[in-house]
């Protein structure tokens, strides 16, 4: 039994396989939280980085902050600095979250290790990769702060959190990866491949609309105030109804895309309960759209419709991985070295 068929069923790539599901599902997590920081406009809820009102420990109230605060911190701010605890707190909370990320993220690192004694030394390598982006992720969010949430910061900060969410959506998939299960062969593979990518590519453009459609809504705010929040999206112009249209491309190439699978993969398989879970995912996703259309933007609305966004290409993503990993060196190398045990 060669090394590689003993990891495949030893202790240590379970463990590694459970670890990088979990630290997917706390990305998520964060994704989510960061949805509601921009939601209640707790973005600069926390003036300074990485200490929060030049503290470790936010303050709980006015009192506790010095006297002259508002000059402290108002130049930063353009002088628009009023103390609202819930807000710091919405802020802090989503650095912590952040900072306990990036230690599953190299919990996840450290799990990886042994596989440098095997044939998928990459795993080591893909989580090693991973552990650098977070890092880099965490400069970014303090470049957000002190640009005063700047329209393109924000934008490469989401698309570097879906890199983050790619790469170790592929650590999970290699981990738990089963030719018996995954790697059989169907009809128009090769059509529905290349319209996997199409299908993803029209997601990350949407996602990315839509961080820009948020960051107009950013001035639209501060233009009418929290009191005008049933004229925001009135004010938002065309790039609010490119994002609306664009929904009808996405959901249309979706339809196609998961129809084409379903008929083409026979019997149970992950891949098919994954096409449905996006569909689903889509038709709420659409459904907290047409919410924040035509009900104000409610606050809860808006980090749903985001972190539903970032699920969904996660899933397409995760397809599209098991769709093609026997045609990856690493899903031969298991298929090879499972035929040559029987």
């Amino acid at each position: 039994m060669t090394n590689l068929t003993q990891l495949i069923n030893s202790r240590v790539n379970r463990r590694f396989r459970r670890l990088t599901l979990n630290t997917v599902i706390t990305l998520y997590i964060l994704i989510m939280v960061g949805g509601v920081v921009r939601s209640t406009g707790a973005g600069m809820g926390c003036p300074d980085w990485p200490k929060c009102f030049g503290s470790w420990i936010p303050p709980t109230e006015v009192s506790q902050l010095p006297l002259d605060y508002k000059e402290i911190y108002g130049a930063k701010l353009k002088g628009e600095v009023i103390f609202n605890p819930v807000k710091t707190w919405i802020e802090y909370v989503n650095r912590l979250f952040g900072v306990f990320t990036g230690i599953m993220i190299f919990g996840t690192l450290i799990a990886s290790i042994p596989y440098l004694k095997s044939d998928r030394k990459s795993l080591f390598f893909y989580s090693l990769l991973a552990f650098i982006l977070v890092g880099l992720q965490g400069w970014l969010g303090s470049k957000v702060v002190s640009s005063e949430l700047h329209p393109v910061m924000i934008t490469i900060h989401m698309l570097l959190a879906i890199v983050i969410v790619f790469i170790l959506i592929y650590l999970f998939i290699r981990a738990s990866y089963s030719p018996e299960r995954d790697g059989k062969l169907f009809a128009d593979q090769g059509l529905i491949n290349k319209f996997s990518l199409l299908v993803l590519t029209l997601s990350l453009i949407q996602i990315l609309i839509g961080t820009q459609v948020r960051e107009l809504m950013d001035e639209v705010i501060r233009a009418l105030g929290y009191e005008g929040r049933a004229k925001w999206v009135e004010e938002l112009g065309v790039p609010f109804y490119i994002h609306r249209s664009f929904s009808i491309l996405v959901l249309a190439a979706n339809l196609f895309w998961i129809n084409k699978i379903i008929r083409s993969i026979p019997g149970e398989s992950r891949i098919k309960q994954m096409g449905l879970g996006c569909l689903v995912i889509l038709g709420v996703e659409i459904f907290t759209g047409i919410v924040m259309a035509y009900f104000g933007v409610p606050a809860f609305a808006q980090p749903i419709h985001l972190t539903l966004a970032v699920i969904m290409i996660g899933l397409q993503f995760m397809m599209w991985l098991l769709m093609n990993a026997s045609r990856f060196s690493w899903g031969k190398e298991i298929v090879r070295l499972k035929r040559d045990l029987v």
